[in-house]
């Protein structure tokens, strides 16, 4: 039988059988937002607590909770006033709001703050397969570096490729000083047929050495969810970076990158690509509700 979402106001998890309901609705968005896949969400759903409802118009409404605090994302845009003021009395926050959105929220007198640790990092895909020209100077050094030292083979990734990929994922988490998406990142290569992910995959000297791991998140857009590669290759994530760039087909003009999570070394590590551009993503409550934090 399809998946049919619990209605408003009870809720249920979100399992794997919810991708028959939530894939569609998300796709005909065709969004900007790395948020809205349903790979995103279902990966991430013990991080945020996600659970799924379908509001009365049978749009998906996402509810969840960061650091204690309730928040509900709508993919698909506003209900009606009545029903939205309800959510942000029951909810707290709105999460993953849209320019367009915020815009709508405000001449409705809710409150809204931009969330830049949560802003979507945009790239020209043709500039990161080229690399080309003094600002990208350092980093080509870099890839011209590995490629002179290393002898490298890059695949598609297959599920053939799933154990050398969790070896990959293993050794990147032991020399990491803490367990960061390690949980989602193997939930992802274990779930990458279910999930519809793809990506490629990098050996050196013979052995497994990086992946990477995303889908398409609109016509023109391809959003990276994970890129894990061995320490100690100095360029291997510069190269990888190019090269998945390089063979991403033609149609995908875009690379989300997802965002930086506020994360100095992450935002300083995204910047010095020079993105083209992020999505900017808001948050939104009551007005007679203190400010998230």
């Amino acid at each position: 039988m399809p998946f049919t979402p619990l209605r408003y106001p009870e809720s249920g998890e979100l399992t794997l059988a919810a991708r028959d309901f939530l894939h569609p609705a998300l796709k005909a968005l065709e969004p900007e937002v790395s948020e809205f896949t349903f790979a995103n969400l279902y990966l991430f759903r013990k991080t945020h607590g996600y659970t799924l409802s379908m509001l009365p118009d049978g749009s998906p409404l996402l509810s969840g909770h960061d650091n204690g605090a309730g928040f509900f994302i709508l993919p698909a845009g506003l209900p009606r006033v009545d029903l939205l003021t309800e959510l942000f009395r029951r909810f707290g926050s709105m999460k993953c709001v849209t320019e367009e959105r915020a815009k709508e929220l405000s001449a409705l007198g809710f409150m809204v703050e931009e969330d830049r640790d949560n802003f979507d990092y945009l790239y020209s895909r043709d500039e990161l397969s080229r690399l080309a020209g003094r600002r990208y100077h350092r980093k080509k050094n870099l890839v011209n570096y590995f490629t002179g030292r290393y002898k490298y083979e890059a695949r598609p990734f297959l599920e053939e490729h799933r154990k050398d990929a969790l070896a990959i994922l293993e050794e990147w988490r032991a020399g990491e000083a803490g367990p960061g998406d390690y949980e989602a990142a193997k939930e992802g290569l274990d779930l990458s047929e279910e999930l519809r992910l793809c990506g490629g995959i990098y050996f050196v000297e013979g052995r497994p050495a990086a992946y990477t791991l995303g889908e398409e998140l609109n016509s023109r857009t391809f959003v990276i969810h994970f890129e894990k590669g061995v320490p100690g290759m100095k360029g291997l994530l510069q190269f990888v970076n190019r090269s998945f760039a390089s063979i991403l087909p033609e149609r995908y003009k875009v690379i989300n990158r997802e965002q930086d999570l506020g994360l100095e070394g992450l935002r300083k590590s995204k910047m010095s690509y020079r993105p083209a551009g992020f999505v900017k993503k808001y948050r939104a409550w009551q007005k007679d509700v203190a400010a998230w934090q």
